[in-house]
């Protein structure tokens, strides 16, 4: 196998194809042979040459093969012999089948089975044991792993031998290979071991207590001999070693030699596994010892006069002892001795000595002395002899007999004795009885005394108390005494009829008092109570004192159930008694205690507990729980549950559960019930009863809120009032589960929502809103900025007019202009009208304004079913702002004031505001531009303290300015003073003329000078300047979009106002303001000129509301709680006169267009509006200019438009 075989085919001029064919399969005609990796076709084709070569022959190849060319046209199919390819395959490694895990004993006979396996041809197989062939075997062939293959196995029979153990045995197969392929095993053949032998033991007798190192050797055998020795049969050692490669066992045997070991035999035994039986060694060992105890027999103690007997017995010993006797020095041979068989074989001795004692002898030494000759060994033991005589006195130490003691009072007798060997031992009697508790007896230098301390009792009166005294000698002397006692009953005892009884039975108690000294009188108590029963003569009893008796009858009741009847024995001359008490046991049915409650309170979701306070007698009491006449069970109810059989726990109580309880309660006397409320307590839930409540103005409005709660208490309903005002809150009226609410007179102030609330202590308070709403006629908004709307009358701009109304129910609009109700089919007017709330704005565009068509007086009607209001409103030409109005101060510090107006009709245009202010040491006016442009409020700050400043206002837009406002009214205000905690200034700090040194003065005096010459050459420039603008301004009032696009953009403003809906006089609150004015730095970015206009009056002179000349209608009273809308500028300080820098271009501020359409959530939120921060381009003193950058200049407009200087 893996050789490489060749097949040779020629074929002569071939004209079909050659190919090869294995076992009938053909190979293909190609000569690589694909398919087949090692066999491949190889010669010379151009001789015929068509070999088979298989390379790495395998077992496979084993085949018959057949050269074959195919039939064409000019010839027929020729076929070659077969050849047969026989592949010669070597067994693989033979093995044994044999267990030769289990080693062979020698002497038996085993079977041996070698296999080849896996041969072609079959192998040969020999066996072989130590070298020696075994000729006796047996074949046989069986199949092998694979095809073709064969194992070939041998058996022979082997009997096992002693000397076969550790030899080999071979198994040689051989096919006609190379070399035979062999395998071989170790034969482990057991055997037993001879017998052992001792070593270490020369002579046989040995002394007790030497230690014997013995070894017992076993040699041979397989496995090694196990050895153990035994003594009399006894295991001593179970251990050895096994020396392997001397096939020897060994053991060593430490033995200690004792008195036991005498005549032991001590025997060695060996055995293997294959030991038939164990092979032992035996030797016998004598042994020689001593007694281990020697005794003395009898007693030492002996009484004077008297004989005494002792013996001295030596135990077992080897050989037998020899003893003598010693009392002091003197030797006693007044003896008998006897020997005997001892243990361990050996022998014991007795020897007995008779000796008569004097009192003399007490305290020598008695010897008894044993001596063994084997081992040379004495032993003695000694004791002193003590000889025994009695006591010579005693007495007795007592309190006189005719003196009477108190029975539980100490007394104390004493006891002496003197004399005698030993002293004597003091015993008391009482009547004839040893007192087992009598002190501890003591000695002192002449003898010995006991004292008994007695607390006293009633069996110590006129008993005898006697004391004896007695030693060894068993002679006693005695003395004798008496006690008077008095004491108390010594016993108590109640008898009646019956251990238990029954409600309303009638019975008689018996009260037996015992023996006392003197005699007692007999009480009865029950609790608190005492009784007097009925008493019999006293008669003599025990300890020489009187027993009396009493007697008491009872009516029971359940209350005498396990009460204590207390009978008591009480003894005058003592002054106290003695005590025993009866318990009675009286049955009823249940009863339910005075303290059961009737109502159980408990708050929802809480855990309810009613208790049942029941008692009965007999304890067994079965209650069951009722409600509504439905019996509770805990089956199906897992909120209820009984902990202690008969309360009631409910979990997460329900106001549902509230009611009536009854609870049955019975046992083997009756049946009784009680009824019980649980009252379940709940935080309130509120509702109104009706919501929205509508009402007109002036009559009475009714909320009603009403409230599911328990417990309803006083006082448990409030109401609130959610708005932001302070209204007069009505009449609160309370009844039960419900609340009223009465408001009489009721106003639009008092319309919004109201909060019931009501807490009854359970829980978090519950709240319902109720909503009022007063239904009221239309009010319009009647200020002057609602009574004009300014625009161009060209044709190309777009006017909105606004009507704002307020009335609940739901307002309609109705326009006329110029008296003649509005048509708005036509495309140049629209109309829409927007509603929230109370609020309703109605908003009319006028397309294209004509000046022609369109300035005339739009008549604006607001209608409900409660009334009408009506509005006149002008639409008329962009121009001038109208004055501001209400000037007033708002506060004022020590540098600064805070004030404030109501702003006047804007012109059309975006207006702004300027003040104007002096002091009287001042000859010009200083001005400041209001920042915000549209604020109505403004700080004037860097004032002196405790100056006069006379303050005007004025309105500006970009075609020109009003006048002052309040008809050019001035208004004075001084400030504060300096507060302490700020630095005060010098004199040379302070801005009065008068305080200047006269140097500064002159200085001063010519550059004032100078600039009023500049400041006139301005004035008289700039009327020439307005003039010429006047005249060529026709068309340029303003940067104005055309109506279209405004309309495209959903837009209708521009920078002109085309529009009525702004509102005035808003409120800030002061914190903002602060912010508003403060934080944006309004004074810093500012430019500064002086007037050359006459001073104003120095007081403010009220001259009445202003009346816009083109308004025919009445002004009204202006409201002063509208929010301001906020704008974006700058704000100017500045003064006519100055240095260099007077004439600086003052840029036109550039503000952002406000909406044209009034934002009627501007009311609502008037409280909650807040103005946003401004952020200031430059900082400098108020009075000093400060370059500000613009957005843009447009240098080309009119001086008007860009700001002038007056």
């Amino acid at each position: 196998m893996g050789a490489t075989a060749v097949l040779k085919c020629e074929v002569l001029r071939a004209s079909g194809t050659v190919q090869w064919v294995r076992d009938g399969l053909l190979l293909g005609p190609q000569r690589s042979l694909p398919g087949f990796p090692r066999y491949s076709m190889i010669g010379d084709p151009k001789r015929g040459q068509y070999h088979l070569q298989i390379e790495k022959a395998q077992l496979e190849d084993d085949a018959l093969y057949q050269c074959q060319a195919g039939q064409t046209e000019s010839s027929g199919a020729i076929v070659s012999n077969i050849a047969w390819v026989n592949m010669q395959i070597p067994p693989s490694k033979p093995y044994f089948e044999v267990d030769m895990a289990t080693p062979w004993v020698a002497g038996k006979k085993y079977t041996v089975i070698c296999v080849a396996p896996d041969a072609k041809p079959e192998a040969q197989i020999t066996l072989y044991k130590d070298g020696v062939e075994l000729t006796d075997a047996g074949f046989s062939t069986t199949p092998g792993s694979k095809d073709k293959l064969v194992n070939t196995h041998a058996q022979v029979t082997v009997t096992a031998l002693s000397s076969d153990n550790g030899r080999a045995l071979a198994c040689h197969a051989w096919n006609g290979g190379p070399g035979p392929v062999k395998t071989t095993m170790t034969m482990n053949v057991q055997f037993p071991p001879p017998p052992p032998v001792i070593l270490g033991l020369e002579r046989e007798d040995v002394k007790a207590g030497r230690t014997l190192v013995l070894r017992c050797v076993s040699q041979g055998g397989n496995p090694a001999a196990t050895l153990h020795w035994t003594k009399n049969g006894e295991v001593l050692s179970t251990t050895w070693e096994e020396d392997v490669v001397a096939q020897k066992s060994s053991s060593t045997l430490r033995l200690k030699i004792t008195p036991a070991d005498n005549q032991a035999e001590l025997c060695c035994e060996s055995v293997n596994l294959v030991s038939l039986s164990p092979l032992s060694v035996c030797r016998k060992i004598t042994v020689l010892f001593e007694p281990a105890e020697l005794t003395l027999l009898g007693s030492l103690a002996i009484i004077e006069g008297q004989e005494l007997n002792l013996g001295c017995y030596a135990t077992s010993s080897n050989p037998a002892v020899h003893i003598r006797w010693w009392l002091g020095h003197k030797e006693l041979n007044n003896t008998v001795v006897v020997t005997a068989e001892g243990d361990n074989g050996g022998m014991t001795t007795m020897s007995n000595m008779t000796h008569r004692v004097s009192r003399e002898e007490n305290g020598l030494k008695l010897t008894c002395e044993a001596f063994n000759k084997g081992t040379h060994f004495s032993k003695t033991r000694i004791s002193n002899l003590i000889v025994y005589y009695p006591p010579q006195n005693v007495w007795i130490d007592a309190p006189p007999q005719d003196v009477p003691l108190r029975s539980g009072t100490t007394a104390r007798l004493v006891c002496f004795s003197t004399g005698g060997n030993p002293t004597g031992t003091l015993t008391w009697f009482k009547n004839g009885r040893p007192v087992a508790d009598a002190s501890k007896q003591t000695s002192f230098e002449v003898g010995v005394a006991r004292e008994l301390v007695l607390v006293l009792t009633a069996s110590d009166n006129m008993a005898s108390y006697r004391c004896d005294a007695k030693n060894e000698a068993k002679k006693a002397i005695s003395a004798y005494t008496k006690l008077l006692v008095h004491f108390t009953a010594v016993s108590m005892k109640i008898t009646t009829e019956g251990e238990v009884h029954h409600r309303g039975q009638a019975i008689t108690l018996e009260c037996q008092a015992g023996s006392s000294n003197p005699v007692s009188n007999i009480s009865w108590i029950i609790g608190p109570r005492r009784l007097q029963g009925v008493d019999q003569s006293p008669a003599k009893s025990q300890y020489g004192g009187v027993s009396v008796r009493s007697s008491l009858s009872l009516n029971l009741t359940s209350e005498h159930h396990n009460q204590k009847v207390i009978c008591q024995a009480y003894s005058p001359v003592l002054a106290e008694g003695a005590n025993t008490f009866f318990q009675l046991n009286v049955l009823y049915p249940p009863e339910f205690s005075p303290d059961q409650p009737t109502e159980v309170q408990v708050v929802e979701d809480d855990m309810a507990t009613i208790p049942l306070l029941v008692s009965a007698n007999p304890e067994k009491v079965s209650c069951v729980w009722q409600r509504r006449r439905l019996k509770l069970v805990k089956e199906g109810y897992l909120r209820y549950d009984w902990p202690d059989d008969y309360s009631l726990k409910i979990k997460n109580v329900t106001r549902k559960d509230a009611g009536v309880y009854t609870a049955n309660c019975t046992n083997e006397e009756g049946v009784n019930l009680t009824r019980i409320l649980l009252d379940v307590q709940y935080a309130p839930s509120v509702k109104a009863e009706k919501d929205p409540v509508f009402v007109n103005i002036g009559e009475i409005a009714d909320l009603i809120c009403v409230a599911d709660a328990n417990p309803i208490i006083p006082d448990m309903f409030s109401w609130k009032w959610l708005g932001e005002e302070e209204v007069e809150m009505g009449e609160e009226t309370h009844l039960n589960e419900s609340s009223l609410l009465t408001i009489r007179d009721v106003t639009r102030a008092h319309a919004g929502l109201y909060q019931c609330t009501a807490s009854n202590g359970i829980g978090l308070p519950a709240s319902a809103n109720v909503q009022l709403v007063v239904q009221f006629k239309p009010e319009l908004q009647k200020g002057p900025q609602w009574r004009k709307v300014a625009s161009r009358g060209d044709g190309t701009t777009t006017a909105e007019v606004v009507c704002r109304a307020e009335g609940i129910p739901p307002v309609n609009f109705c326009w006329e202009k110029n008296g003649v109700r509005m048509d708005f089919e036509n495309p140049r007017y629209e109309e829409q009208t927007v509603r929230e709330g109370s609020f309703h704005t109605s908003t009319v565009r006028v397309v294209n304004v004509s000046s022609t068509l369109d300035y005339a007086v739009f008549s604006c009607t607001a209608r409900n079913s409660l009334g009408e209001d009506k509005l006149d409103i002008q639409l008329i030409s962009t121009n001038h702002p109208d004055p501001p109005s209400s000037f007033r101060q708002v506060s004022v510090t020590h540098d600064s004031a805070t004030l404030e107006w109501i702003p006047g009709f804007d012109g059309g245009l975006q207006q702004r505001f300027r003040i104007r202010y002096r002091w009287d040491q001042l000859v010009s006016f200083l001005y400041v531009d209001v920042f915000p442009p549209g604020s109505a409020t403004f700080t004037v700050t860097n004032l002196q303290p405790v100056t006069t400043y006379n303050f005007s206002v004025n309105a500006l837009n970009a075609i020109g300015e009003s006048d002052y406002a309040d008809n050019n009214a001035v208004l004075t205000i001084t400030t504060k003073e300096r507060p302490s905690s700020e630095e005060v200034p010098s004199d040379e700090d302070s801005p009065s003329v008068s305080r200047l040194p006269a140097l500064w003065t002159i200085v001063l005096t010519v550059v004032f000078g100078v600039l009023l010459v500049l400041n006139s050459l301005g004035c008289l420039f700039g009327l020439w300047w307005k003039k010429r603008q006047r005249r060529t301004a026709g068309g340029r009032g303003g940067s104005v979009l055309d109506g279209k696009k405004n309309k495209e953009e959903g837009s209708s403003q521009s920078t002109l106002r085309n529009s009525n809906s702004y509102e005035s006089k808003e409120k800030i609150n002061t914190a903002a303001q602060r912010t508003l004015l403060i934080d944006s730095g309004s004074e810093t970015d500012s430019n500064v000129y002086e007037n050359c206009a006459a001073g104003h009056p120095p007081y403010y002179y009220p001259t009445g509301d202003y009346m816009p000349p083109l308004s025919p209608h009445p002004e009204e009273t202006r409201r002063l709680d509208v929010i301001r809308l906020p704008a974006d500028s700058q704000s100017h300080l500045y003064e006519d006169v100055r240095d260099e820098r007077l004439y600086q271009d003052i840029r036109a501020p550039s503000f952002p267009p406000l909406s044209a359409s009034f934002d009627h959530r501007l009311y609502q939120q008037r409280n909650d509006w807040k103005p946003p921060t401004y952020h200031q381009q430059g900082t400098g003193r108020a009075g000093w200019p400060v370059d500000v950058q613009q957005p843009q200049r447009d240098s080309d407009l009119p001086f008007e438009l860009r700001g002038e200087l007056v």
